[in-house]
């Protein structure tokens, strides 16, 4: 149950991600912005070809084979039990909710489309898929620091965890 209750979780935010990408593009020229939250943010439609600060720009189908292969790997910890804390289960859902949004635009697009722009400091404008893989990540080294070990960590036999450490 508590899979299903991570998988919807993730399925709703990946919804809430298109919709509000979708929204901004119908409602707000590229680059135009509008007042969102006054004094902290505005909502301005910009088209990133790359990842964070614009790395990698132009670089959509090793961007797009890159974060498959984390979304994958995730996946693949998630389903082999691997992951089963419910703080490990909350990361890796936003991760992979956030992951496969952004695949998304680059597969459609052939860019993200990023609308979250802060106006107190200089910040790149990003979107909820960016705030999923973010807090995910935040959220997935608590998990591992704290939680790994002594909840989902499976323990080998005496003497193979020595060679496993060699």
């Amino acid at each position: 149950m508590l899979y299903g209750v991570f998988a919807a979780l993730g399925a709703a935010l990946l919804a809430l991600d298109q919709w509000f990408k979708a929204w901004v593009v119908a409602n707000l020229p590229l680059g135009e912005t509008t007042p969102f939250l006054p004094g902290i943010m505005q909502l301005r439609t910009v088209h990133n070809y790359g990842a964070a600060w614009s790395s990698f720009s132009g670089m959509r189908w090793l961007l797009i084979a890159v974060t498959s292969a984390i979304v994958l790997t995730i996946l693949y910890f998630v389903v082999r039990g691997i992951v089963r804390h419910p703080l490990g289960l909350f990361a890796a859902s936003l991760v992979i909710s956030g992951g496969l949004g952004n695949i998304i635009d680059r597969l459609r697009f052939g860019y993200v489309v990023d609308m979250f722009d802060l106006t107190f400091m200089n910040y790149p404008v990003f979107n909820i898929a960016d705030i999923c893989i973010v807090c995910g990540c935040v959220v997935g080294c608590a998990y591992y620091l704290w939680f790994y070990e002594k909840y989902d960590k499976k323990d080998l036999p005496h003497g193979e965890a020595d060679a496993a450490d060699k």
